[in-house]
Formats: C-alpha cells, structure tokens, sequence
C-alpha cells in the first residue's frame, strides 16, 4: 500500500496545520489555540435548534446555517476533530487510496485533508472538493497551493457547478450525510454522477445527535435514517476492506 509521506506528515504535525490556519485567518497561535478546544461546543450554540419543516424551506434552512451563520466557526470546528482524531483519519486516507482515481469527487471535504491527499494520488486526474462553506473552499485552496497542488485541486459550492464532469470516477463523502435534510436523495444523486461499472464511493455516516445533545446539526428521524437504509441497499453494494472504521466502499449495483 502506498503511503504520501508528505500529506501524512503534515496530518501528524498539529502544528502545520495549526500555522496554517492561523495564517488563513491571520490570527496569533494562542488566540486559535484559545478557541480550538471549545469549538464543537462552540458550533452547537450556533445552531437555531430546530429547523423548519417544510422540505424545500428546510433545505435553504440548511444551506443557509453551513454557508453563512456558521462563518468560520466551521473551520476551527474541523481542525479541532482532525488533530484529535489523526488514526482514523489515517485510516480514511488508505480506503480512499484504494479507490480514488480520474475525477475524483470530495463532497462536503470541509479543511481539505482528503481533498489534498487524493491530488497527491498519481492515479487522479483532478479532485473536486464541493462545500457550501466558504471559509472551507478558500482555506483548502491556500493549503493546495502551499503544497503545490492547486493545478489538480478545484473547490466549488455545489454540484450543480457547470465546470465539474458529468461523471466521476470515485468520490468521498464522510461525516456529511448526517448534516443533509434528505440523506437518500443525495445517495441518488452520487448514482447519477458516479461510473456505473468502475466508479467506486467511500461513505460514512452518524445519525445521532449524542448521547447529551452535542451534535444538534444532525439530523436523525426514524423515517429519514429507513428511507436512507433501503436507497443504500437499492443503489450501491458494499465491497469488503479490511479496516474498523466506520467508513464503507461501495460500488454501484
């Protein structure tokens, strides 16, 4: 298995990548460190609690909070998670090694750690990072730069951008399908943009908004979390690896 010495290092290293968010926001190193701790705590608060019910009132409900209340918030939310969390995010990182190739899909890739590992994968053509954050796109595009990755790394809003492909050969989607009002319909979606015969999905998913409330921007109704269940099952077959984590590999049926 091939390892990317240069992006895991810089994974490992909580202080590149705390220099470089600090330079991002041009903020001293203590004023982040300040704030690193309490950010999950500090997201929650933002959130309004309950969103509105109506479908198409919910999804603009839920867009509006990512891509605007959220504001930075997001970003130290992230880098906060990553450098606690660096051995399954290594983990991560060696599924999407196993599938990543061509046009390369990263949806909702948040700090850009899959996003830029991916572009450094000499099977990938170019990445496409999409998030509505953007704090997210424009930092993730600084951290391609430095790298000197920016020529195969792009990051647009949605994906409805007209400069992404029609089809991807692989794509990445952790830790969003929970934040999303319709879960399935986004598994769709990915149906419709991914290889039918060769196009492989690395996903995974935490329809819980813990034990004490923690993650009140998840979304866990009995009927979404079914009806997200049977699309999986209808659309995508699920290709064994061998790593315990709670991310999964599927291939269309």
């Amino acid at each position: 298995m091939v390892d990317h010495p240069s992006i895991g290092d810089f994974l490992r290293d909580g202080f590149a990548l705390k220099s470089q968010l600090a330079e991002f926001l041009q903020i001293g190193q203590s004023s982040l460190e300040a704030r690193l701790p309490c950010s999950t705590e500090a997201l929650a608060a933002l959130h309004p609690g309950a969103f509105a019910c109506k479908a198409e009132a919910l999804v603009k409900e839920v867009e509006s909070f990512y891509e605007t209340e959220v504001g930075d918030g997001h970003l130290y939310e992230l880098a906060a998670w990553h450098l606690n969390s660096a051995a399954y995010i290594a983990d991560t990182l060696r599924l999407q090694t196993l599938i990543a190739k061509g046009q390369h899909l990263d949806f909702g890739g948040g700090i850009g750690s899959h996003a830029l590992a991916a572009a450094q994968l000499p099977q990938v053509e170019q990445v496409w990072m999409v998030d509505l954050n953007g704090w997210n796109r424009d930092f993730v595009s600084q951290r391609a730069q430095s790298l000197g990755l920016a020529h195969k790394l792009r990051c647009v809003r949605d994906l409805t951008a007209p400069e992404l492909p029609e089809q991807f050969d692989s794509l990445v989607c952790l830790d969003v399908l929970e934040h999303l009002p319709d879960p399935a319909l986004q598994l769709e979606l990915f149906a419709k943009r991914l290889k039918a015969e060769t196009g492989a999905a690395l996903m995974n998913w935490y329809f819980f908004k813990g034990f004490n409330g923690e993650y009140p921007f998840h979304f866990d109704g009995p009927e979404l979390v079914e009806k997200f269940f049977q699309t999986l099952q209808d659309l995508y077959l699920e290709q064994f690896h061998p790593y315990l984590i709670t991310a999964r590999i599927y291939g269309l049926r």
